[in-house]
């Protein structure tokens, strides 16, 4: 346990990670024929039901970067589950077989929120989780993921997205979930144009929301070593990855309250 509360604290700036007895396991389930292996983690010290939050993988699939993440967010006191949006756990380190499988996704809506619902049922039930406090966080593909979920009405209080590709909604009216967007403010990938579409949506439907880009931080900042991926505009930044956690551990203690 001791080793995993160093790695934690290595790897993800600011995590206030302690005295956690976090658990993990493989949790298998399904949607429309597709089998799909998510990451459970929670502190098994804490015996009450407290807050869920689905986590959802970047484009390259259910890594160990999203798996650490639901880990984190287990040491700080949630039940956390990073979602399989591929199937059978599906991962590449390829750029483009990545950007293949999240367009296969992406490509059928249905497909889309169905996998992620699926995930949410997962948390639902889960024996730890107050199944009325339940958040949703996603990194890139999975930011797009995640507002999804709130664009369609999902029965979420949060959902925050890191460098995620910000689909623009059709409608805001079901929108219950307040939103938090934290976006690098030279991120190259996101054009300026979707930026304003997007903020312009949320405003005129008086959606809780709140859009924050961080100096200097470029796409996929939250995500140490990315600019090992040999990507243009992409690497990490440890003050925009420290900000943007702090921003959703607030957003978190509003929504939530105490755990």
């Amino acid at each position: 346990m001791r080793s995993l509360v160093c790695f934690l604290l290595i790897l993800f700036p600011g995590a206030t990670v302690s005295n956690a007895e976090v658990r993990t396991k493989t949790v298998t389930y399904d949607h429309a024929g597709v089998t799909l292996k998510g990451h459970l983690a929670w502190d098994d010290a804490n015996k009450e039901k407290r807050p869920g939050v689905l986590v959802v993988h970047e484009f390259w699939g259910l890594n160990d970067y999203a798996r650490k993440r639901a880990e984190q967010l287990a040491g700080l006191g949630y039940v956390a589950i990073a979602v399989d949006m591929y199937g059978d756990g599906k991962m590449t380190d390829h750029p483009q077989e990545a950007g293949a499988m999240a367009g296969q996704v992406r490509e059928n809506l249905a497909t889309w929120l169905g996998r992620a619902n699926a995930g949410l049922m997962v948390l639902r039930e889960c024996e730890f989780t107050d199944p009325k406090r339940i958040a949703a966080i996603g990194y890139c593909f999975g930011g797009s993921t995640v507002l999804q979920l709130a664009y369609s009405g999902a029965d979420i209080s949060a959902a925050v997205s890191f460098h995620g590709s910000l689909p623009i909604p059709d409608s805001t009216k079901d929108i219950k979930a307040r939103i938090l967007i934290c976006h690098g403010a030279k991120d190259t990938f996101i054009p300026e144009e979707t930026i304003k579409s997007v903020r312009t949506k949320l405003d005129d439907g008086k959606v809780n929301y709140k859009f924050v880009a961080y100096p200097d931080a470029v796409h996929s900042f939250t995500v140490p070593d990315a600019e090992k991926r040999g990507m243009n505009g992409v690497a990490y930044n440890a003050e925009a990855d420290r900000q943007s956690w702090q921003d959703m551990t607030r957003l978190f203690s509003e929504v939530f309250g105490g755990k």
